[in-house]
């Protein structure tokens, strides 16, 4: 009884198992399929997203300029002669009516004896030209008296009388010449001096003054030599007082207002340097820019603000770069420009909303480069993606990397 009966009880054990395992091949197909579908679903796509925040924003014109001496004098010599060397250098201090160059008289070239004897005999052939022209004068005023009278007597006619007048004139015109030549040999003569002889040189120095305090900027002639009437000696000015010279493109200048704020840059000292622009040049001019192309530029003069005492460093010609403020405010939605990009007439950025891009048309107002003001279209605090490219979609998901908003 007991060995008939331990078999059917195994095998009702067997039967009662053999049901529930049928389940586990459908089990195991579906998650073999959903590892397939999860393995081809598409990842999110990685995006920067920074917030659109609300605070202070300013456009400016960012570009190289120079510094520039107001008031520059250019020193030249007054007369022809040899000048004496300039004691003088760069960066020397110099009071107003200080003497700055001495120049003396070229000594005129000596008569040897023959030279002597060619100009006396000159001298004397002029001498007699001019006692002959005096005769003849004296011969044709008296000649024109009597006619005068004898035309007062109506004997001659007015064509006789007119001859005679004519006659006088070119006498007294020889006359003249003849005194002239007479005096110009005559200083040909007075240069001939014995060796030794002559005037004092001192007495005939020619002394070039200061026209203003400053400081020597530049030497132009300072060794000893012979120069011309007009010729530049050397530049003076004031280093305190500058100013800053922005060449800008025309587009920039026509909106660019005297009075306008600049902030000097880059100049070697610490901080900026506050300015305010006193004139955009009227007139523009053609410059090739490092790429090759040319371009209409004009300068913007800035006066600076800064003392001397926090710029003593600064000099004449340095380089600067100026940021002219055009534009500022102290409260405006804005994001960073990488945000906005191009779709047909305006402008569009994708806001990050559950995890997914949405494209939102936006109007764009002013830039401060890296940061641009949003006048419609965005709310505070939106996500939006920066630089999105061709990657990023209306409606696809994306997965968010915040990213730091840039300085203005």
């Amino acid at each position: 009884m007991n060995t008939t009966s331990q078999p059917d009880g195994a095998a009702k054990r067997s039967g009662a198992f053999k049901p529930k395992r049928r389940w586990l091949p459908y089990a195991a197909g579906l998650v073999v399929v959903a590892l397939i579908i999860a393995g081809l679903w598409p990842d999110p796509v990685s995006v920067e997203t920074a917030r659109a925040t609300i605070g202070p924003l300013r456009a400016s014109v960012n570009e190289e300029g120079k510094t520039r001496i107001k008031n520059r004098y250019l020193v030249s010599a007054p007369v022809a002669g040899q000048l004496r060397r300039i004691p003088l250098k760069a960066g020397d201090s110099v009071d107003a009516g200080a003497v700055i160059a001495v120049i003396e008289p070229i000594s005129p070239a000596m008569l040897d004896a023959r030279g002597r004897a060619s100009a006396e005999a000159r001298r004397d052939a002029a001498s007699a030209n001019l006692e002959k022209a005096r005769a003849a004068h004296a011969f044709n005023a008296s000649e024109l008296k009597r006619f005068e009278r004898l035309y007062a007597m109506k004997m001659i006619t007015l064509q006789e009388i007119e001859t005679v007048r004519l006659r006088e004139a070119s006498a007294a015109n020889e006359q003249a010449a003849a005194e002239s030549a007479l005096r110009q040999v005559e200083a040909e003569l007075a240069e001939f001096r014995p060796q030794g002889a002559g005037t004092n040189p001192s007495k005939r120095l020619t002394v070039v003054k200061a026209p203003a305090a400053g400081r020597v900027l530049r030497v132009i002639e300072e060794s000893s030599r012979v120069v011309a009437a007009g010729a530049l000696l050397l530049e003076i000015g004031n280093p305190s007082e500058i100013e800053a010279v922005i060449d800008v493109l025309s587009r920039d200048g026509a909106v660019i207002l005297p009075g306008t704020v600049v902030e000097l840059e880059q100049w070697g000292g610490g901080k900026p340097l506050q300015a305010r622009v006193r004139l955009v040049e009227p007139a523009a001019f053609t410059k090739v820019s490092a790429l090759g192309v040319e371009e209409q530029r004009v300068n913007v003069i800035a006066d600076i603000l800064a003392s001397a005492s926090e710029r003593q460093s600064l000099g004449d010609n340095f380089r600067v770069e100026g940021r002219i403020i055009v534009w500022q405010t102290e409260r405006t939605l804005k994001v960073p420009s990488g945000a906005l990009f191009r779709r047909g007439a305006g402008w569009a950025a994708f806001v990050v909303q559950d995890g997914r891009a949405k494209l939102q048309a936006v109007s764009a107002g002013r830039s401060s480069g890296p940061e641009t003001q949003v006048l419609d279209g965005l709310q505070e605090n939106a996500d939006v993606i920066v630089y999105p490219g061709d990657r990023v979609r209306d409606g696809e998901r994306v997965k968010p990397i915040k990213v730091s908003a840039p300085k203005p």
